[in-house]
Parts: C-alpha cells; sequence; structure tokens
C-alpha cells in the first residue's frame, strides 16, 4: 500500500508569510514521510478534492477557511469537517489553528472536539515533529482501513515466501517458462498471480471451516450487512440460491416460488426434489414484469394456489417449508420487505430474497425496510417471525469481482439455522480451490459499504440516476416544444409527477427538486392505480422503484398496453447504441434498461444522451440501414439493403402490433402451464434419453423437459414438468409469434433459452419428454 495523501486546506497559499511559509515547510516534511500533498485554499477547492481523492490518508484543515458562496455563517473548516464526516469513516484529522490557543478552542462547536484527532499551532512545533504527527496517524488510518482477509493477503504477498502447494503455477513463475505463459504473467502482473493460493495457507485461515481472516471478513460482512450470519459464496449468486433452496427444502416438500425467478432457483428445485408452487407477478403494457402482488401471497390466496396445484397431491405435507421472492426485480422493483416477510410467514417458515441486483440496499436511506436483512426482531417481533435468507451478487452493483456473492442469514427460533448444518449445504455447492483474489473482492466490496463512505457511494449513484432521468424528461420536453424536428423522443419509465411529502407541494418530474428526489422514497412509490407503472392490485407503499436501474421507454406503446401509430421498437435502438460502444442490460419490445452503478459518471451517461439525439436525427433524416446499421446489412443484404431506419422501424412496430405480442406475452406468463411432473422427475428424463426435441408445431400437449427462458424478458415461460398445452393455448400461440418475428427481422431475434432454432427453416425446437415416458403412460 502506498503512504497516501494528505489534504492541506489550509486557507492560504503557502509560502506567505511566517504561517504560510511554515505550513509550506510542513508540507515538505509530510511528503519526505511517503505521503503526497494536496493544497486547498478555499472550501471549495477542499470540496473538489473530497469528491475526487479516495486515497486520503489525512486531513489538516484550518477552521477560518475561506468558505464557498454559499456556505453562509458558517467557517469553511467547518463546512470541510462536515463533509470528511460524510465522505470517510474515522480519517484522522488536524485542526490547524492560530496562536491565541485559549481563544480558538473555546470558541469551536463541542461537535469540532469528536471530529478532530488533535490539534495544530503550525508556530510552536517543529516541522518534522508537526509532519510526524501527519504521517503517524495516515499511516494509522491506512492500515486500519483494511478489511481482515485482505489485510492478511497482504501480509501474506509480502512475506515473499516460497510456494510448495498448489496451484502449479507458484505464484507466476511457471508462467514465466513459455512465451504464451509469459504473456499471460505480464498482462495480469505478479501481484494477482502470487496473491491465487492454495487452501493449505493456514495463515488465511479456511473458507469452509470459517476460521481466520476468512472467518473475520464474513463476520465483519454479517455486521456490515445487518445479518446474523453471512458467507462468501464464489461461482456467483446463482450457487448462493442453490445452496440456500437445497438447505431449505427437500424431497416432495412444498416450496413457494416467485414466477419471476431466475433459473438457479428452479436448479435449486430439481437438486432437492422439491414440489413448485408458483405465484404469478403481476404485468404492465410494456411487458414489464411486476410485483407479486400482496393479495396473491397472503395466506388464503397461498391455501387455494396449493390446493389447485396437482403436484400437491404428492406431497410430503401441504405446508410449504420454503417461499422465495425475487427483490428487487430485474426492472427495479423493490418491495416492503417486512410486509412480504409477514405475509408470507402465515405459510412458511423460511423466507428467502433473491437480491442478487440489490447489495447496496441497506446503505442508503431510500431503501429502509425494503431489503431481507432488515426483517429481524425489531422490525417483525414475535414468535411468527420466519427466518430469512437473502442472497447478493456482490459483484453486479457493488465493487467486487465477478462470481463473488454472498448469503446473509437472519435466523429466527421458528426455524433456526444451525451453523453446522447450513455448513453442510455450504460445502457442497462451494469449491475446495477458492481464488483469494475474488475473496479478497468480497472483503474489500464490505469495506467499502462500512460506515459514512457506503452511503457515500450509493447517494452518488442516485444522483447520477436522478440527474440522468430529469434531462431525458426535459430534453423530450424541449423536443416537443420546439416545433422544428418530429416531437418524439425517448422517455423514462418513472412517475409523471411527485409530491414534496414536507410541503405537499407536487412537481412535475423534470422540475422536481434533486434532493427531493434522491432523498424521499415516497416519490418512487408505485402508487395503486397509477398510469405510469400499470400494474393492478397494489397498495399504498407495498412497492418502489428503484432509481438506479433506468428503464428507457420507446415510442409505440404504453404501461397501459395502448399502441401507438408510431414505434421505435427497442431492439432497433440497443443494435444502433452496440455501434456506439454503448451496451445496454436487458432490452425488451420496447423498453431497454441501463444500470447506474458506483461506476456510472456524468461523461458516461452523456454519451449515451448523444447517441440517443443522434438516433433520433437518423431516424427523422431517413438514413439508410447501411450508414446506421452495417453489420445486419452486411449480414442479411437481401432483406435490409437499400431499406432506412425509419422503414425499418415502421415495418417492426406493425409487426409487432398485428400480432399483438405484447398481449400474447402478457397471457403467456399470466395464464400458467399445468404442472405436470416435477422437476427433478424431468431431469432424470433428461439425463436418461428419457427425452426429444421437437417442433413447437407438434408440441401441444406435450410434457416439457426443460425450462424456456424468452429474453426479453428473461423470465422463464415455461417450466420443467409442465404441459406446453393445446395448439391455441397461450403459451405456444406466444412462442410461434416469436418465431414470426425471427423470421421476419432475421438479426434482432431473441435469446430464447431452451428453444433450438433450426437454421435452415427458422423453426422452434423444444425439449419434452417421450410420450411413453410420461407420468401416467402405460
Amino acid at each position: 500500500m502506498t503512504g497516501g495523501t494528505v489534504l492541506f486546506a489550509v486557507g492560504e497559499h503557502p509560502g506567505e508569510g511566517a504561517h504560510g511559509g511554515q505550513l509550506r515547510r510542513i508540507g515538505r516534511e509530510t511528503e519526505a514521510k511517503g505521503l503526497e500533498v494536496r493544497w486547498a485554499a478555499t472550501e471549495p477547492e477542499a470540496r473538489a478534492v473530497l469528491r475526487t481523492e479516495a486515497g486520503l490518508a489525512a486531513a489538516v484543515v484550518a477552521w477560518d477557511l475561506p468558505p464557498g458562496p454559499h456556505g453562509g455563517d458558517e467557517p469553511g473548516g467547518a463546512a470541510v469537517l462536515r463533509r470528511i464526516g460524510r465522505r470517510f469513516k474515522n480519517l484522522p484529522v488536524l485542526l490547524v489553528m492560530e496562536e491565541d490557543a485559549d481563544q480558538d478552542l473555546e470558541r469551536l462547536p463541542l461537535w469540532v472536539a469528536e471530529t478532530v484527532v488533535g490539534y495544530v499551532w503550525p508556530l510552536e512545533d517543529t516541522p518534522a515533529f508537526i509532519a510526524g504527527r501527519i504521517a503517524s496517524a495516515a499511516h494509522a488510518y491506512r492500515e486500519a482501513v483494511l478489511p481482515p482477509f485482505f489485510k492478511a493477503l497482504r501480509r501474506f504477498d509480502d512475506a515473499h515466501e516460497y510456494s510448495w502447494h498448489t496451484p502449479a503455477h507458484a505464484g507466476g513463475v511457471a508462467f514465466l517458462k513459455s512465451p504464451v505463459g509469459r504473456a499471460f504473467f505480464d498482462h495480469y502482473g505478479e501481484q494477482l498471480l502470487r496473491s491465487d493460493l492454495s487452501i493449505s495457507v493456514e495463515e488465511l485461515g479456511s473458507l469452509f471451516e470459517h476460521t481466520g481472516p476468512i472467518g473475520d471478513a464474513e463476520r465483519n460482512a454479517a455486521r456490515v450487512f445487518g445479518a446474523d450470519r453471512t458467507y462468501f459464496v464464489l461461482h456467483g449468486n446463482s450457487t448462493a440460491d442453490r445452496m440456500v433452496g437445497h438447505f431449505c427444502v427437500s424431497r416432495d416438500e412444498i416450496a413457494l416460488v416467485d414466477r419471476n425467478c431466475h433459473k438457479s432457483v428452479l436448479h435449486g428445485l430439481v437438486i432437492s426434489g422439491a414440489r413448485p408452487v408458483y405465484l404469478i407477478p403481476t404485468r404492465n403494457g410494456y411487458g414489464l414484469a411486476g410485483p407479486l402482488p400482496p393479495a396473491v401471497t397472503e395466506a388464503a390466496a397461498v391455501r387455494d394456489r396449493i390446493a389447485g396445484n396437482p403436484l400437491a397431491g404428492g406431497a410430503a405435507s401441504l405446508r410449504p417449508e420454503y417461499a422465495i421472492v425475487t427483490n428487487s426485480t430485474y426492472d427495479g422493483l423493490c418491495y416492503d420487505a417486512v410486509q412480504v416477510a409477514r405475509d408470507l410467514a402465515a405459510s412458511s417458515p423460511r423466507v428467502h430474497f433473491d437480491e442478487a441486483w440489490y447489495a447496496y440496499a441497506r446503505f442508503h436511506p431510500l431503501y429502509a425496510g425494503r431489503y431481507g436483512t432488515a426483517v429481524g426482531p425489531d422490525t417483525f417481533p414475535g414468535p411468527e417471525r420466519p427466518t430469512v435468507f437473502a442472497t447478493q451478487s456482490t459483484h453486479k452493483l457493488l465493487a467486487a469481482l465477478s462470481q463473488t456473492a454472498m448469503v446473509h442469514v437472519k435466523s429466527s427460533p421458528r426455524a433456526p439455522v444451525e451453523h453446522d448444518r447450513f455448513n453442510e449445504a455450504f460445502m457442497m455447492h462451494g469449491t475446495t480451490s477458492p481464488l483469494y483474489p475474488a475473496l479478497a473482492s468480497l472483503d474489500v466490496a464490505t469495506g467499502m459499504m462500512d460506515g459514512p463512505q457506503g452511503r457515500w457511494l450509493i447517494d452518488e449513484a442516485v444522483t447520477e440516476a436522478v440527474r440522468f432521468r430529469q434531462t431525458i424528461a426535459r430534453t423530450g420536453r424541449r423536443i416537443a416544444t420546439a416545433g422544428d424536428r418530429p416531437a418524439w423522443f425517448f422517455g423514462v419509465w418513472q412517475p409523471d409527477t411527485v409530491t414534496d411529502p414536507g410541503t405537499g407541494e407536487r412537481h412535475a418530474f423534470a422540475d422536481a427538486p434533486l434532493d427531493l428526489l434522491r432523498s424521499r422514497p415516497s416519490c418512487w412509490h408505485l402508487e395503486p392505480g397509477a398510469a405510469w407503472h400499470g400494474f393492478p392490485g397494489l397498495t399504498a407503499g407495498y412497492c418502489m422503484l428503484d432509481p438506479v436501474k433506468v428503464t428507457l421507454t420507446c415510442p409505440g406503446i404504453d404501461a397501459t398496453g395502448t399502441w401507438a401509430d408510431h414505434g421505435i421498437p427497442a431492439r432497433i435502438l440497443t443494435a444502433y447504441l452496440a455501434t456506439r460502444n454503448i451496451v445496454v442490460e436487458k432490452t425488451d419490445s420496447y423498453t431497454t434498461l441501463v444500470l447506474f452503478s458506483m461506476g456510472i459518471t456524468k461523461g458516461k451517461w452523456g454519451t449515451l444522451l448523444d447517441a440517443l439525439m443522434d438516433f433520433k436525427a437518423l431516424h427523422d433524416d431517413g438514413a439508410l440501414l447501411d450508414h446506421v446499421l452495417p453489420g445486419i446489412v452486411a449480414a442479411y443484404p437481401r432483406r435490409y439493403a437499400g431499406t432506412s431506419l425509419r422503414e425499418l422501424c415502421g415495418a417492426m412496430h406493425d409487426h409487432l402490433r398485428g400480432a399483438d405480442l405484447v398481449t400474447l406475452l402478457d397471457r403467456a406468463f399470466q395464464e400458467l402451464p399445468e404442472p405436470v411432473a416435477p422437476p427433478q422427475w424431468c431431469y432424470q428424463q433428461l439425463i436418461r434419453s428419457g427425452t426429444e426435441r421437437i417442433r413447437i408445431a407438434g408440441a401441444a400437449g406435450r410434457t416439457a423437459a426443460a425450462m424456456i427462458t424468452v429474453t426479453p424478458p428473461g423470465i422463464p415461460v415455461l417450466m420443467p414438468g409442465e404441459s406446453v398445452g393445446p395448439d391455441d393455448g397461450p403459451l405456444l400461440r406466444y412462442l410461434r409469434a416469436l418465431e414470426s418475428f425471427d423470421r421476419a427481422f432475421p438479426g434482432f431475434r431473441s435469446e430464447t433459452h431452451g428453444v433450438t432454432v433450426d437454421d435452415e427453416t427458422g423453426d422452434y425446437r423444444i425439449e419434452c419428454v417421450l410420450p411413453d415416458r410420461a407420468p401416467g403412460a402405460p
């Protein structure tokens, strides 16, 4: 670790007068001790350093620092101290004082003494002595800021010991003996390879026994994320989901499963042999999956759902042992987690919140009460509280390496989780060869969220997302009123207006105060019956839209399902954005999702805005696809050569509207197929030649052997063990519509997992159980 940086916010240019000259000498002595010095003469200059310099190790601040233009009566030094407290946890601050010690100390507010670690009178001690105090505080802070496992790993790296254990590259040495290996070594560097160690290194602890620095890191993460116990998981949230599902429910027991679930949840059901009973989320006119309405999770509704499920007849008990809910959804819908836990607790003793895209929720007040570990004895007292699991894909929206995840456990007396027993499931799904840099990144991601810096980082992401949302809305309004071009533009899926709960004043979203939108959860609530979101059956405050998950909307349809004459299908937009090296997270028929993570900057979202404006200009000017999407034209010249962007948008919109694809999608997801066999039984047929791939034209009445997931929208439309249904049923009508779209618009096909496409005919084929293997066959 380098020495770090020290902020000198001292209110005058060093070198001017005796006081300034002494500060300059202190700064030189500080640099001689291996620290970089950043000077700031005013509060705005200090604020800029605090915003951009994450490597600060200490600060030297003058109380009488000149304030900014909006500083009011408070000295600039006070504003800097407050900002340091919001940005850093325990950053050592030395306050520069004038020469009259008694007077200076007595006029300081009492809170200052709780903020600083000491005082500096520049002319009363030698520069070397004062610099020594600064350096000592900085080095102590730099050591203390390291979380447990990363600290131990760094110490082991610094020991430069010979390796006699796996991995065989021995700290990278083996790569140096081969030309291609040397290229690999030079690309990633020695430090990473020295950190790739064996579990034989006792000093670093054990991932399976949860001892040593690894165990310390997991316990630290439990504290930071608000859990009773936290487990570090490699191979992603998919492994975490399978692990929890495998522990919570066993063969022939009933699991309540949010139909808007990740495929790893199904894999857990296959492994455990559980019998799923699916809970159906609502949907809107865009085709976006909404939350499970409160009426769906109530005990009476769950009982009716189980009673109507053919698989429940073979269950060991009609009482569910496990319930899983996706929170937040892919499109950023966050539940009141305490209410959901209360509703499901009447049916199940264990509730699992799959929070793969939501690991940041605990660290910003916007999300208070809307994440799994918020459910505890303080928010849900009494014997009915369920045990809660929250699985989080830490790398998705926090700063960790790919494939890293965490399982957080909030145990209850009703269904206690004994560590040694859960650890059996952990070891069954874990690896005995963990990548230590990946584990260290989980530890560091935890450390980054610990204390005020966690809120600061998430608040920055929220703020940039809000600014982008408002900019899109304002730009659309400007285009509509300018009158010098076609009035259409892209929108953002969000409320049209918001109300300040403090004053009752109502604002257009585009004009609402930034501080209101980034601090008041009520601005993001899905109010019952609101047309902007289009979801039926919600209650006040039950669900909230996450501001950092930004869904751009294209002209063509609205959230109520009303079609427009003119449309811009989102697949064409995202194909164009890809030519600008802008890769979005998800594309539906008329919406596309972009994520505002901690890595988003104004430059990044400004580039996206520019690309949207350019797309509009190309569309309105009738630009040819040869210029706009040359790759598509090169791949399919007979279909697209000589076609304009506007013509393609019109043709695709007319096709989607004529097929009424959004309505077909809605019916396919709302009218679930009939369950015929448990998922585990279907998997057994799959691996024992009991299945076949058949065209959907001949699939009516057959039993699916594999999951079918269509992206968009990325949610399973057919599960193993479910009947494909009649030829005119919602599922086959929807799949035929997708098949027809793919033939009509090559290069824009849906990504459909579980479906193979015949290269010559374009026919869809799906995996079905052989007729003589189906349950009940003679």
